[in-house]
């Protein structure tokens, strides 16, 4: 991924470029947009409207870049996040359609390369179960989100992901699932998932500005750039992000005017133009509740919008009495919403480059389409996490001092925390030492490390968007040796802190052990380190030689003796002066001869 640079730009007075409608029932709309853009000081947003097989309206209002004043067009792409989840979905469709597949056979006789926490679940997770999200695993987006891990790794972290429910006992996200989908498609047509897009919707629809992959979506002429809200009147300029390897879940980028292709397609019941392109079958099935999620509750502001359920990647819900198939997505300063209403034939896409507006203009185009009673959605309809990022901006959490342990100290100097931390579930943690901080580095982020009492630091993401999120506590534990062992992290709600183990496979060039080679005394016990081969061998006559395996910086473990290791000191010749054998009884200090 290239570098970005991060540049904070004013929102104050400036005007709102809009795309007028011309059908009457959307009379007001550009000043509804306009409004909303205004006081939640959102860049910009791109709408499309469509009616059976036409299109009523596609277009933009604000700017794709606000620095360059380039306005939303209906052609502008915007990542959509989840609402990739449909497109991969009725690709599985079209195999089932030709028999290659069935929603309801174990998704491992596909592909077997697939296993899970258990065998229990590796025996019954359906591609339904899948596509539904009742497979009883949480989100674990932790794992694979800024990782640079390959489709297939991230594939094979899934059996190391604990599940916080029984399979099919409660609706839980996960964009895990959708990716391994993916691989059925690409492991059943010989194609990647990308060439099936392409192929098989993109193509048939004329959806010929939609990118599959970020790399698509930079090389554009007309892109909205991204961005979030930075304290309460300037906007960020947020880097894009590859998330190519969790594709199926969440990476197509599109427009106003291709989306309303889709949507066409999804009203008519699979067709476009009079041509099937998701199979009838499909699209009966993913409209149709597959998994209860709850019903949302009735509130004064909105007491006759309700949740229901989930089908095969939408969500299924009451509107206002009108049946609603709906879904999200949401991926670094974009958000954006897919949605249609199948009694109604009417749909709707509305993305964002920020969050705040996007469910309130939705909900009132939809009100103005349905010919429904005014209601005022941009003051009862916010999106969730930019309402909780107002309230932290505007009433900043005070420190819980009773939370906190004074006069504490680290049980080990800065640098034995230092080392790569593995948990097969997710990206290594690798911590270093950045001048006098200690910091880790994972999936591409760094947190800058602070002591917080004993062994546990708060670590803080370092950058302006991440200014106003909490910090993330790093618990450390010691082996019986006393050197620092796992790392703890409290990724995933529903289940125990996240354990890594230290990774003993550190390694040291050969040339690198010539500094601890010597002879050295122990009292008048005489003690040699001596390089054989690649590796370093510990030398205390009359006992064996020992092997020395490198764990750390300075700091190696004996192959054949569980607890027992040597750390060296290095004085300013670069050379070792001493070593320090660190057992279970005790330290013992050789010094150099």
């Amino acid at each position: 991924m290239k570098k970005y640079i991060i540049i904070l730009l004013s929102l104050v007075g400036l005007p709102i470029i809009a795309q007028k409608p011309v059908d009457k029932r959307l009379n007001g709309l550009d000043t509804f947009v306009a409004r909303v853009l205004k006081d939640w000081k959102a860049p910009g947003v791109t709408i499309a409207v469509v009616e059976k097989n036409n299109v009523v309206y596609t277009g933009g209002f604000g700017y794709r870049d606000l620095e360059k004043k380039l306005p939303v067009t209906e052609s502008t792409l915007f990542a959509i996040g989840s609402c990739t989840k449909a497109f991969t979905a009725s690709l599985l469709g079209m195999l089932a359609k030709d028999g290659l597949v069935d929603y309801d056979k174990p998704v491992r006789n596909y592909l077997p390369e697939l296993k899970f926490y258990n065998e229990y679940l590796n025996d019954h997770v359906t591609l339904r179960d899948m596509m539904s999200h009742r497979t009883g695993l949480p989100r674990h987006d932790n794992s694979w989100y800024g990782s640079n891990a390959s489709r297939m790794e991230l594939l094979r972290r899934i059996e190391f992901q604990e599940p916080t429910e029984e399979l099919r006992a409660k609706w839980q996200y996960n964009n895990f699932m959708f990716l391994s989908q993916g691989v059925v498609i690409e492991k059943l047509s010989g194609k990647s998932w990308e060439d099936n897009m392409k192929e098989k919707i993109l193509n048939p629809l004329g959806m010929n500005q939609t990118e599959t992959h970020i790399s698509g979506m930079e090389s554009a002429q007309d892109k909205s750039l991204a961005y979030t809200l930075i304290k309460d009147s300037f906007a960020l300029l947020i880097p894009y992000r590859n998330i190519d390897a969790i594709g199926p879940a969440g990476s197509i980028n599109s427009s106003a005017k291709d989306m309303a292709k889709w949507l066409i397609t999804w009203i008519n019941g699979g067709k476009y133009m009079g041509k099937e392109i998701i199979p009838a079958d499909h699209v009966k099935q993913a409209m149709s509740i597959q998994m209860a999620q709850g019903s949302v509750p009735n509130t004064a502001e909105n007491p006759d919008v309700q949740g229901f359920g989930y089908g095969l990647a939408w969500g299924i819900s009451s509107y206002r009495s009108h049946y609603r198939v709906e879904h999200g997505g949401g991926i670094d300063g974009f958000i954006s919403s897919t949605g249609f209403f199948p009694n109604d034939s009417i749909g709707i896409f509305v993305a964002s480059c920020t969050g705040g507006v996007t469910s309130s203009i939705r909900n009132y185009i939809a009100d103005r389409m349905l010919g429904l009673p005014y209601r005022d959605w941009e003051k009862v309809v916010r999106d969730p996490y930019v309402k909780q990022r107002f309230a932290s901006m505007m009433n900043p959490k005070k420190i819980d001092s009773s939370q906190l342990i004074l006069n504490t100290h680290p049980s080990h100097p800065l640098t034995d925390y230092v080392g790569k931390y593995i948990n097969k579930g997710y990206s290594p943690m690798e911590l270093k030492m950045k001048g006098q901080d200690l910091v880790a580095e994972s999936n591409g982020m760094t947190f800058t490390m602070k002591h917080k009492y004993y062994d546990l630091f708060e670590g803080k993401l370092d950058g302006k968007q991440y200014e106003e999120d909490e910090s993330l506590d790093f618990l450390f534990s010691s082996a019986k040796d006393g050197s620092i062992h796992t790392l703890s992290l409290p990724l995933q709600p529903g289940l125990k802190d996240i354990v890594f183990t230290r990774d003993e496979g550190f390694t040291v060039k050969t040339d690198d052990l010539k500094k601890y080679a010597g002879e050295y005394t122990l009292g008048p016990q005489a003690v040699s380190f001596v390089i054989r081969g690649n590796s370093l061998f510990a030398l205390l006559p009359p006992q064996p030689d020992y092997e020395l395996i490198p764990t750390a910086k300075d700091e190696f473990k004996l192959k054949i003796m569980e607890g027992f290791k040597v750390k060296f000191k290095i004085d300013e010749s670069g050379k070792a002066s001493e070593a320090s054998f660190i057992q279970p009884n005790g330290v013992f200090t050789a010094k150099r001869k």
